[in-house]
């Protein structure tokens, strides 16, 4: 009889050691994260990187410009300074449009068609964050599969954060950074209509709203004020049996568009339709926005616009600047707590609260 501790070499039950696998995470990863935090750039290579085209560099600077760290908005700020010599007189192309207007599809169809014509495109996306996690999706670039691998095309999308101001003023930051690098069209997509594409129209050149048709009374719930920013209103998913609903709805908002006083700029808005799947309407699309910049440009509204706007966004950062002041200053950070249960409580009323905060950091400026 076969003794029961000695192995049976007959047994079909043998289980071979194997061969060792290896660790799920590279080991040497460390090294990798040590190596590239050596690696910090200056300004000067910053700078000289953006200059020469290198994306990799002007995606790094878009992120200092977004950093709310003190240390990364001295240097992006320097970046900026010589950068903005440096841009081109590009076009400033503001897009917004109605949820499910197919914002993302008409950007890689019509910014496809932009590049395969000798143009550099910038698309600077504004990702709406969620009010309970603080989180974006950030996924634009997904919806962009054509768009996003074009040597030409450079696409950035950024989370709002839920402070559209702070977000208005690092777009505007991305979008000189854009220019230095030799991008001549720049889209400037919004999360929606709504408040945002004031802010947006503030740092566009031309502004186009996308609309749907079939979708009910096509101008009900359209507000006024988006109409009368708009240069031009597309039509979207004028294809296959919508194309009927596409016409109608842009003679409907060719006739609303001439109810409005003349634009300053001399231009007269209208409304065309367009397909994202066939690419029908998209060259006629950009055939009038550059007839709408040569038209700014020889009657110099192109020029005074972007001066106003440079005013505006001087204005803008003051407040913002004065905003991170007041919030960062310690003796402000040791009473706010305080105020805001007083308030909370019903023991102090919030106007009476925010002046005596104000009146706390005059005198300890």
């Amino acid at each position: 009889m076969q003794d029961m501790n000695q192995p049976n070499h007959d047994s079909a039950l043998i289980v071979n050691e194997g061969i060792e696998q290896p660790p799920i995470v590279n080991p040497y990863i460390g090294n990798f994260y040590k190596k590239n935090r050596a690696k910090s750039l200056t300004a000067d290579d910053y700078v000289e990187g953006i200059l020469a085209g290198n994306i990799t560099t002007l995606s790094q600077a878009i992120t200092l410009v977004e950093s709310n760290r003190h240390d990364h908005r001295v240097i992006a700020m320097e970046i900026l300074e010589r950068c903005q010599s440096h841009g081109k007189e590009s076009m400033r192309i503001g897009i917004t449009g109605v949820p499910g207007a197919g914002k993302s599809t008409f950007i890689e169809a019509f910014g496809g068609m932009v590049t395969s014509l000798g143009h550099k495109l910038a698309v600077l996306a504004i990702d709406p964050s969620s009010e309970r996690s603080k989180g974006s999706i950030l996924g634009d670039k997904t919806r962009m599969e054509t768009l996003c691998t074009d040597p030409n095309a450079f696409i950035r999308p950024s989370p709002s954060g839920g402070s559209l101001g702070g977000v208005a003023r690092k777009t505007r930051e991305s979008i000189v950074l854009c220019e230095a690098a030799g991008f001549d069209v720049i889209f400037i997509e919004t999360v929606g209509v709504g408040q945002s594409e004031t802010t947006v129209h503030s740092m566009s050149d031309f502004f186009l709203l996308l609309m749907l048709a079939g979708a009910g009374d096509e101008l009900q719930g359209i507000k006024r004020g988006i109409m009368e920013m708009s240069d031009l209103i597309a039509i979207t998913k004028a294809d296959g049996s919508n194309i009927d609903k596409a016409t109608l709805a842009r003679a409907l908002y060719s006739n609303a568009l001439h109810l409005f006083p003349p634009s300053e700029s001399g231009w007269v808005p209208t409304a065309m339709t367009s397909s994202s799947v066939t690419k029908a309407g998209l060259k006629d699309i950009l055939d009038k926005i550059e007839e709408y910049f040569a038209m700014a440009k020889s009657n110099g509204y192109y020029y005074k616009k972007r001066k106003e706007q440079s005013r505006f966004w001087m204005y803008e950062t003051i407040n913002e600047g004065l905003r991170d002041r007041f919030f960062d200053n310690e003796h402000i950070q040791s009473k706010l707590s305080r105020y805001e249960e007083d308030v909370m409580e019903g023991r102090l009323g919030s106007f009476a609260a925010a002046a005596e905060l104000l009146d706390i950091y005059k005198k300890n400026i």
